[in-house]
């Protein structure tokens, strides 16, 4: 069986690595706080809500133990509060700080900024159309 290196999963994958890549090296050039990928899609998930250790852990697809080390490196940076959940103190919510909400819409403003340059590569109606097929239930 001949291996295809250009099948849609690699493909996808590939593009992935590089843009979250550049996003990072984009982040590090103008940041003095290090955040990893793992940590960038929890702080995402935080924004606007108080999630528990355990709904992070799930959503972001990483065991509770991971979840926890990574909560703590964010406490440790002061992107996020870690409170006690209201009638339940073995529970932990969390929350983004004012750091970890500028932090978060900082990043999305560069992820908007590459968004823009790849536009202006394929186009913006191959944008829309990627973005749209991308959101379809296919998998």
């Amino acid at each position: 069986m001949e291996i295809n290196k250009y099948n849609l999963i690699d493909l996808i994958y590939e593009k992935q690595i590089r843009l979250l890549k550049k996003k990072q090296d984009k982040w590090n050039a103008k940041s003095s706080i290090p955040i990893k990928n793992t940590e960038w899609s929890i702080l995402t998930l935080i924004y606007g809500k108080q999630p528990t250790i355990s709904e992070i852990a799930q959503q972001v697809g990483i065991t509770r133990q991971a979840a926890h080390k990574s909560i703590r490196t964010l406490d440790a940076k002061g992107l996020i509060d870690i409170n006690p959940m209201e009638n339940n103190n073995r529970n932990k919510c969390i929350k983004l700080t004012d750091l970890g909400v500028n932090c978060v819409l900082e990043n999305q403003k560069l992820k908007d900024e590459i968004e823009k340059e790849i536009s202006q590569e394929i186009g913006q109606d191959n944008i829309e159309l990627l973005k749209n097929i991308l959101k379809r239930n296919w998998d």
